[in-house]
């Protein structure tokens, strides 16, 4: 008789602990169904490639590598030398334009003034050519006009500024090296733009909206809850297969026909308060919780 009470106690304590651990279970899946969790989030930010937009020297920095940087502060400065001595050429060419313009005119009325005293003086192809003359110094000197207008704007473009504020990063520049027009020297973060980008199965985001509430928590800071908003959610991503191969083929990769997987959806997500003693970097490591809305 007291076998049987030790062996019926045995099987109610396993009964429980079996009916607990379902309990928990259930409860962890609901939850996780619920509220879609991932590890697989990182930070993001807008990064504003710095890109001189005149060919030249590189005669003065202001700034390091890492820097903080607000909208406006100057950068660094390119040699303005031979655009200096290009705006001069410039102004001596509008002289020189203005100068002929004026003599054509002058001929032309002479040769209109003589026509109009003594009728058949001009022939009719002197005065057309006289005329022609006027359009093409004007011409010409439109044409010196705009060439100073450029040369002017070069040289507004050899002081280089912050377009907003933000962190210099990988900066290697050095005075004395040579720049070239539209090729990007150094990245500049937008310190207004930081979000947080999630990858989600999609079977995790059936019923998340956008504005949805998100709580974020960064690897380097794992005691800090840092609230956010769905920003958006992709409505695409990259195809693996169907790609083309060698002889113009589909490449397409063995799988295993028995399961299922969920792709990966990207999910970003608009930080609000961010903590003072948290300063967010670009890559830093993060997991992010989704609060579906009722």
């Amino acid at each position: 008789m007291y076998k049987e009470n030790k062996m019926n106690k045995r099987y109610i304590v396993t009964l429980a602990l079996v009916l607990s651990a379902l309990w928990v279970l259930m409860t962890l899946y609901q939850n996780y169904n619920g509220e879609p969790w991932t590890r697989d989030g990182q930070i993001r930010a807008s990064i504003v490639q710095i890109t001189p937009r005149v060919t030249g020297q590189v005669v003065a920095i202001y700034i390091n590598d890492n820097a903080k940087v607000k909208k406006g502060d100057l950068l660094f400065e390119i040699d303005d030398s031979m655009l200096i001595a290009n705006l001069n050429k410039a102004s001596a060419a509008i002289k020189q334009s203005t100068a002929l313009l004026d003599k054509a005119v002058n001929e032309q009325r002479r040769s209109e003034r003589l026509e109009a005293l003594t009728p058949g003086a001009m022939p009719v192809l002197a005065l057309n050519n006289l005329e022609i003359a006027v359009k093409i110094a004007n011409a010409n000197l439109e044409m010196a006009k705009a060439t100073k207008e450029e040369t002017l704007l070069s040289l507004n473009f050899t002081k280089i500024y912050a377009p907003t504020d933000g962190y210099i990063t990988n900066f290697h520049l050095q005075v004395g090296a040579q720049v070239v027009a539209n090729t990007p020297v150094v990245a500049l973060i937008d310190e207004n733009s930081f979000w947080v980008e999630g990858f989600f199965k999609e079977n995790d985001l059936q019923g998340v909206k956008v504005n949805d509430r998100a709580y974020v928590t960064l690897l380097m800071h794992d005691d800090q809850l840092i609230e956010g908003n769905i920003k958006s959610i992709s409505y695409g991503i990259a195809k693996t297969d169907g790609s083309t191969g060698n002889d113009l083929l589909p490449t397409v990769n063995p799988n295993f026909q028995w399961i299922r997987l969920a792709q990966r959806i990207p999910v970003k997500v608009k930080l609000i308060d961010i903590p003072q003693n948290i300063q967010l970097r670009v890559g830093m490591t993060a997991s992010i919780k989704i609060i579906k809305s009722v």
